[in-house]
């Protein structure tokens, strides 16, 4: 026996705890925070406030809780699941009927001390009751009819008070996120080529409904979806945001203009600098050297979690891993794919980096999660 071996078996319960958390994944959430630390003080003028220093603190409130969280044994957060779901639908319709209105959506529940995003917390909460569910069900009753409604269900019911937000952005990742684990479950690929028919036909009705009484979608969002097949047919409307983007992207150059140097974001003339479209601050600072290494960030944190989910033998646990790193991973690739224009613009920050409380507490909790389930697992 190694004396790593005989330290971590003859040591207390809690300090054992510590010593199995994932190191890798800590630091790397870290180095993630501190790039978005970094950016956010940039966009300021160099100035901490108003947008680094708050969210410093709610990093070091949000990992304080990610390590108590992996300190509780992951059974009982299996034993919660269905109830965090209820209780984050119930927050939903909170938000329907008193809930904060910013740029023109209702989203937001005022806490007083901050303002709490309920959709947010949801993309967790469907995870973890999905994976209840999917660890209760017996494996070959997965892919039957029957058994196959009920998680439909749970994802679309909060997909559509998200969609009524209105917020088209975070209810297509609630809308894939629950596809994607259901399918790591393994429902059958019949479904899922079903699915895509319907949605190919969805998208025809909904460019057919443009303008008539059974409009599917906002006018604003049809504006967004004009912008990005053809951002020149507005450049100082619908299309300036992608316009103002690719300019600052293709500026960045190889290694970027320097740090606080980037004209766009500098004169204002980028909007939401530090949110949806920080990713563009950053490359054109650092150029695509300082995007590539961002994004070789965000994907050594995807190959941590899924080793971490293919180490947890434990069904619920290696379903609750692959679901939230399955969220993170389309989070930062919808943002990505947006300010460069390969996505319709649609309102999802930037993981971890955009500036905003409930992001970036919710991602925590959800990183929580992921090390109580490597904690406990068996050894």
């Amino acid at each position: 026996m190694s004396y790593l071996e005989y330290t971590v078996k003859s040591a207390p319960t809690g300090l054992r705890k510590i010593l199995f958390l994932n190191y890798p994944l800590l630091l790397l959430l870290a180095a993630v925070c501190g790039v978005g630390f970094t950016m956010l003080y940039s966009v300021a003028g160099g100035s901490f406030s108003p947008w680094a220093e708050p969210q410093i603190k709610r990093f070091l409130v949000g990992f304080a809780v990610m390590v108590g969280i992996a300190m509780v044994p992951i059974w009982f957060w299996r034993s919660i699941s269905g109830a965090a779901y209820l209780g984050t639908i119930l927050l939903l319709v909170l938000v329907e009927v008193m809930g904060s209105v910013g740029m023109g959506a209702q989203r937001w529940i005022d806490l007083g001390f901050m303002r709490l995003q309920p959709s947010e917390l949801m993309k967790i909460t469907l995870v973890m009751a999905l994976a209840a569910y999917y660890d209760w069900l017996p494996t070959e009753k997965t892919s039957r009819p029957l058994w196959v409604l009920l998680p439909v269900i749970l994802v679309l019911f909060p997909t559509a008070l998200v969609l009524r937000q209105p917020d088209l952005g975070t209810s297509l990742l609630l809308l894939i996120g629950g596809a994607m684990v259901m399918f790591m479950a393994g429902v059958h690929w019949a479904y899922f080529a079903a699915v895509g028919g319907m949605a190919a036909g969805l998208v025809f009705a909904v460019f057919q409904s443009r303008g008539s009484t059974w409009q599917l979608l906002k006018d604003y969002q049809y504006r967004r979806i004009d912008t990005f097949l053809d951002p020149s047919s507005d450049p100082l409307g619908a299309g300036y945001h992608i316009t103002q983007s690719k300019i600052a992207l293709g500026s960045g150059g190889w290694t970027g203009r320097g740090f606080m140097q980037g004209t766009q974001s500098r004169l204002n003339f980028l909007p939401e600098k530090h949110t949806d479209f920080i990713f563009t601050t950053l490359a054109e600072e650092f150029g695509f050297i300082g995007g590539v290494s961002l994004l070789a960030l965000y994907g050594l944190i995807i190959v941590f979690g899924l080793v971490a989910a293919v180490a947890n033998k434990d069904r619920f646990s290696s379903l609750l891993t692959y679901g939230i790193i399955s969220t993170f991973f389309l989070f930062y690739a919808v943002n990505m794919s947006m300010v460069m224009g390969m996505a319709p613009v649609v309102g999802v920050p930037l993981p971890l980096v955009s500036y905003g409380g409930s992001a970036m507490l919710v991602l925590m909790l959800a990183f929580g999660l992921i090390q109580s389930a490597s904690v406990h697992r068996p050894r």
